[in-house]
């Protein structure tokens, strides 16, 4: 029987994604799980291109302590779209169990290593509506701005996620 991790995804103002997912490697502070996007309501675009839909495997890289996990997405035939990686208020570990918090920014790198920042509107809402302050604001704003230079530099994402694919371990 495949092991499982207890995913405790949290988005403001209060709604909570609970599942459990295919533990695929216990690295101690890094996660490598699997699973699939369900309860979409529209696939994502990003450029013109639908990089996610219902359906799509996503193999997850929980990185504890740190303000981001890594997700590598393939579509319905097994192809790899690219990474899509939530900025986090945190990400804990508790024995069995992961518990993120997200906050609004996206970032989608395509397999050329072009990388988009999304869901501004969605942050600046959380600010105009007194979901979030301005320094929790200023902070996610400061990690998307770490991951994309990081990503123009070529140091992002971390190189263990190279190592993993939907086969495990590559």
């Amino acid at each position: 029987m495949n092991q499982k991790i207890h995913l405790i995804y949290k988005r403001i103002p209060n709604r909570v994604l609970e599942r459990y997912d295919e533990l695929i490697a216990d690295l101690g502070d890094i996660i490598v799980a699997k699973s699939k996007f369900y309860g979409m309501l529209a696939p994502l675009y990003v450029n013109g291109v639908r990089v996610i839909e219902n359906g799509y495997t996503m193999i997850y890289f929980a990185f504890i302590g740190r303000n981001y996990d890594v997700l590598k997405v393939y579509d319905k035939e097994g192809n790899f779209k690219g990474l899509y990686v939530d900025v986090l208020a945190y990400t804990k570990r508790h024995e069995d169990t992961l518990e993120m918090l997200d906050l609004f920014l996206d970032i989608f790198i395509f397999p050329n290593g072009e990388a988009f920042l999304l869901d501004e509107d969605e942050l600046e809402m959380a600010l105009n509506y007194g979901l979030i302050d301005k320094e929790t604001f200023d902070f996610a704003y400061k990690i998307a701005n770490e991951i994309m230079n990081a990503v123009k530099e070529k140091r992002f994402p971390p190189k263990i996620v190279w190592e993993y694919g939907l086969e495990g371990r590559e």
